[in-house]
């Protein structure tokens, strides 16, 4: 009787490997938990306070699964940031890559004053801290990428430019202010500045300030501009085909701009939904992964 319940056992054992084999041969990290933990290195939530210009920033990295180092992403918010994409970021962290999400200066309890301008610096901050904690984060350092959404997505493209070392930049209906269709007619423009005077979680900034903003920095604030610094690098933009608030138009004109510049690894397509991808939110998760897992790893 010992001899066959051994047996059983052991035929359990190797039964449940068995599964957890096919389980991770058929793993999908959108709608799946992980098949294996490791448990001396489980994944983790670490809250944060990052520096950024003598002020701190308010944010917390979703950590993988695994010692690690892991790759790893800057999620970025937009404006000002209602819709997060922690949706993307838990499927991100169950692909394996850790994701790090914050607030820039000045919204949404992150101290100082809110710029647009400011945005990149604080994401150049960000990966100053990221470097420096890579070991407690298990962050590989060497494979950072940057996913941004709206406004969000202009600022990961702006900063991604200067910073070479990331190799991997995804716009999700990405923002742009050129004169063609990202901030034109005086409609636009008096919409925008009535929409900013209602955003109190962005301190110090109003409807006259984010025109100002924009009118100084009009050659910086175009991202056709930054196209020739992508060279060897990988871009993937995504837009919902209803989205009314950053029009599919506005991607094209993108997407033409770094299409005219050789070596840059360009993706770009279009979803159903509208600037929240509400009724894609598996379908944007999955196109994201799997892109990443093609040229971000």
């Amino acid at each position: 009787m010992f001899r066959n319940l051994l047996t059983l056992i052991c035929t359990g054992i190797l039964f449940l490997g068995a599964n957890l084999q096919a389980n991770e041969a058929g793993y999908d990290p959108v709608s799946m938990d992980p098949p294996q933990l490791d448990m001396a290195y489980p994944p983790d939530f670490a809250e944060l306070l990052i520096p950024s210009h003598d002020v701190m920033l308010t944010g917390f990295m979703l950590v993988a699964n695994g010692k690690g180092p892991h790759p790893s992403v800057l999620l970025l918010h937009g404006f000002p940031g209602n819709e997060k994409n922690l949706d993307l970021a838990q499927s991100l962290r169950r692909a394996g890559y850790n994701v790090l999400f914050f607030h820039y200066r000045g919204a949404w309890g992150s101290q100082g004053d809110y710029t647009i301008a400011g945005q990149a610096d604080d994401v150049a901050a960000v990966l100053d801290y990221v470097r420096k904690e890579a070991q407690a984060l298990r962050v590989d350092t060497g494979r950072i990428s940057l996913i941004g959404h709206s406004m969000g997505g202009f600022t990961a493209l702006r900063a991604a430019a200067a910073h070479k070392e990331i190799k991997c930049t995804v716009g999700l209906a990405a923002a742009n202010f050129d004169e063609e269709t990202g901030l034109g007619g005086e409609q636009a423009k008096q919409e925008l500045a009535a929409y900013t005077e209602q955003l109190f979680m962005l301190a110090n900034y109003n409807g006259a300030k984010v025109l100002a903003e924009i009118q100084a920095n009009a050659a910086a604030f175009d991202v056709r501009n930054q196209a020739g610094s992508f060279a060897g690098r990988s871009v993937l933009l995504i837009t919902g085909n209803e989205d009314t608030e950053v029009p599919p138009a506005v991607q094209s004109l993108i997407a033409a701009a770094f299409e005219k510049v050789p070596g840059i690894n360009l993706t770009s397509e279009f979803i159903p939904g509208d600037h929240a991808f509400s009724v894609s939110r598996i379908r944007l998760q999955r196109t994201v992964i799997e892109w990443m897992e093609r040229n971000c790893r």
